[in-house]
């Protein structure tokens, strides 16, 4: 039961850095390799609100998250729409997209650095045990996990119950056909990147309560995230929420049971299973 539940609190606050690569991949077709050091610039967000201002780091979402959203539309419009005017297809736009987000992903760490230094870096908040089902969890954790779940639910209610959202989904379904209905394909496109890199940033806000991170941890965070986005499959929110509460549920069984160094080896165990028996993910479509 401790293994279940805490695997299941991990894994909720793992959804919303899964949820923001589904956007950015399955609406803009950009694979985001910076998406794990936007998680740590909203982290040290939350860590500059808490230490330096004294304000409960949950706060820190009020600027965080429009701020995030702001720096990756500009983000998509000045570095990665004119790689999506010349791609010739979407195999060319995902390799471009590739190569100019992992070099981005270096830029920002830098930047990282340089601003905050290199140093690991934690703070204690509601750091206090809370009892469910006769075992004590830590409060930090559970209210992370509540936090996660409201926004997931959030973003799912704009994805399926408002023009907008289905706007976006029908860019996610055929780009093409959603332009010949009046859908502007690149505002959507647009809205999904700079949505998908709110959502992350509010993981990484939400993951800096009980997890100690430094500025170069962003990349093991975006593996994390591609393995949540192929497992569930790609563009499908829920199926990323699902694989984000396996993953979580895999790490914390082998970290418990069998030793903590080998949680990133279970990722990737998990990750070459759904290669090889199920490569379309989870929730997703095989191709006909």
């Amino acid at each position: 039961m401790d293994i279940l539940i805490t695997g299941i609190l991990l894994g909720a606050t793992y959804s919303l850095l899964a949820m923001g690569l589904t956007l950015q991949y399955g609406v803009a077709r950009i694979m985001n390799l910076a998406n794990g050091e936007m998680l740590v610039a909203g982290a040290f967000g939350a860590f500059w609100v808490f230490t330096a201002q004294s304000v409960n780091p949950m706060l820190a979402l009020l600027f965080v998250v429009p701020a995030a959203f702001l720096l990756n539309a500009a983000i998509y419009r000045w570095l990665l729409l004119p790689l999506v005017r010349r791609a010739k297809n979407r195999g060319q736009l995902e390799v471009d997209s590739i190569l100019a987000t992992f070099g981005m992903s270096f830029a920002m760490v830098g930047l990282m650095r340089w601003a905050f230094g290199g140093e690991f870096f934690n703070y204690s908040f509601l750091a206090t045990p809370f009892e469910l089902f006769g075992s004590p969890f830590g409060l930090n954790r559970i209210v992370a996990a509540l936090a996660a779940a409201a926004i997931c639910a959030l973003v799912w209610w704009g994805l399926h119950a408002t023009r907008t959202g289905m706007a976006l989904r029908a860019v996610a379904v055929d780009p093409r056909s959603a332009g010949l209905v009046a859908i502007d394909v690149k505002t959507m496109n647009t809205l999904a990147f700079a949505l998908g890199g709110a959502i992350t940033a509010a993981g990484g806000t939400i993951l800096s309560t009980f997890l100690t991170l430094d500025a170069s941890i962003g990349v093991l965070f975006t593996m994390k995230a591609l393995i949540i986005v192929i497992m569930g499959g790609v563009g499908d929110v829920r199926g990323a929420v699902v694989a984000a509460v396996i993953l979580g549920l895999a790490e914390t069984f082998v970290a418990s049971v069998i030793d903590p160094g080998l949680t990133l080896a279970a990722a990737y165990l998990l990750f070459v299973l759904v290669l090889l028996f199920r490569p379309q993910g989870l929730f997703g479509r095989r191709a006909s």
